[in-house]
């Protein structure tokens, strides 16, 4: 394993997960999966990473297939180190979703036919076989300001399920992964911030875990069911009287209130009306909070939010939703820049292996570049003189730029010719996979 000192404290991080050899080969595949420049399969990898061929090329297939190594504590051991830089004191912010790895083959283990959420349309659905992927990601904000970030701190692999009745939902994994959280993080206040898909959650949530998330326009809601009198002999109501849906609240209501938000960054301004309702098909008997946000210059549709915390801003709810974007972001990085879905792993349990450490690299990248990348090293672009912030593909290159420069220093002599000579040569490539 070469030891860089800057990425040497990343993969030590991972001490108590891996044994000593099993270290020296996740080391050399992070290096590895970086500088590729082709395709990342695990023999590419193994030919970039393994620089002295210290280990068979059979070793990182079985890293993958047949590990021994715990996929619970390797995300504990991820989310500790992200978590402890980057992560507030009291709140933890955190973004799920889930996505689709495209594979081919009918053997791969895990793979199911999946609804293809990028190519489907409202009257047309399109599927893709490969494997579901539920991710859990920290919420950041980066220094420089802007679009958040979102870091991988959990992972499941959703499998098909024998029927509706057994086997575990896409609810069920998402609400594993939250108490894993919890139970690591156990002294801070967990937010969970999901689509409309996962908004049932609020009625089955962790202890110490609030949600926020979109609600249907047409929601049957409810207020809380009257307290029976003294001496009254009857059943005890399970429901309030029926309130007004969602969108028919927005187009009677009166009471706005303008708000500023923090939406991806910008500034926008919000007129907002909040209620207290009960959602009783998801969460019977307890409120919740209703928040209704409308565009003050009409050009957007209305939108429509619930919060199980009663106390929590109505701007902060806005702002919150639509920084969730950001785990489409680190969808979007992990497919397009690190290959996620490339690896050829078929059996046991190396699909889901190589996805995991797929997205630990995505959170190691950026821990790395939020504490000694260079925010604006940007190449020179003449076409693209307003660029202000930098993007995964400057830091990955950040990174790059450094195991390449440790290979360089290692076997070139110090000669200032020679130096200027190399720098040409590590900046092609380290922008060039």
């Amino acid at each position: 394993m070469t030891r860089i000192p800057q990425i040497y404290p990343l993969v030590q991080a991972f001490v108590r997960v891996f044994t000593k050899p099993s270290l020296d080969l996740f080391s050399n595949i992070i290096i590895g999966w970086i500088l590729c420049p082709c395709r990342k399969f695990v023999t590419a990898i193994y030919q970039f990473g393994d620089l002295h061929r210290g280990h068979a090329h059979d070793a990182y297939h079985r890293f993958f297939r047949a590990g021994k190594w715990s996929l619970d504590k390797f995300f504990q051991s991820l989310a500790m180190l992200v978590v402890g830089l980057f992560g507030h004191p009291n709140v933890l912010w955190v973004f799920g979703d889930d996505t689709v790895h495209k594979k081919t083959g009918r053997k791969v283990a895990g793979a199911k036919s999946c609804r293809d959420a990028v190519r489907s349309t409202k009257n047309r659905t399109v599927y893709a076989w490969g494997l579901q992927i539920i991710l859990l990601c920290l919420e950041i904000i980066p220094p420089w300001g802007g679009e958040p970030l979102a870091l991988p701190i959990n992972m499941r692999l959703y499998r098909k399920r024998p029927s509706k009745t057994t086997g575990k939902s896409l609810l069920d994994l998402m609400r594993e992964m939250l108490v894993d959280v919890g139970t690591w993080f156990p002294e801070r206040k967990i937010i969970f911030v999901g689509d409309g898909f996962y908004a049932p959650l609020a009625g089955n949530l962790p202890v110490g875990v609030e949600l926020v998330s979109r609600i249907r326009h047409d929601a049957a809601l409810y207020r809380l069911p009257p307290k029976p009198r003294p001496g009254q002999r009857v059943r005890p109501r399970k429901r309030g009287d029926r309130l007004p849906t969602p969108s028919e609240m927005a187009k009677t209501a009166r009471k706005w209130k303008v708000v500023e938000t923090v939406e991806r960054g910008k500034i926008k301004t919000r007129l907002v009306h909040v209620r207290r309702v009960v959602w009783h098909a998801v969460l019977p008997g307890k409120y919740i909070q209703l928040v209704i946000s409308r565009d003050p210059a009409g050009k957007e549709k209305d939108d429509f939010f619930i919060s199980t915390s009663l106390m929590l801003d109505p701007a902060l709810v806005i702002s919150r939703y639509a920084d969730r974007w950001a785990i489409e972001d680190t969808f979007r990085n992990v497919k397009q820049f690190l290959g996620i879905e490339q690896p050829q792993s078929w059996k046991g349990s190396g699909p889901e292996n190589v996805a995991a450490v797929g997205y630990a690299l995505y959170s190691l990248i950026w821990t790395w570049f939020l504490r000694e990348g260079n925010a604006t090293d940007f190449p020179e672009r003449p076409w693209y003189k307003t660029k202000e912030r930098p993007s995964f593909a400057d830091a990955l290159t950040g990174f790059r730029r450094l195991i390449w420069d440790s290979r360089f220093s290692q076997t070139v002599p110090a000669d200032l010719q020679l130096h200027k000579f190399t720098e040409n040569i590590i900046e092609c490539l380290s922008r060039a996979a």
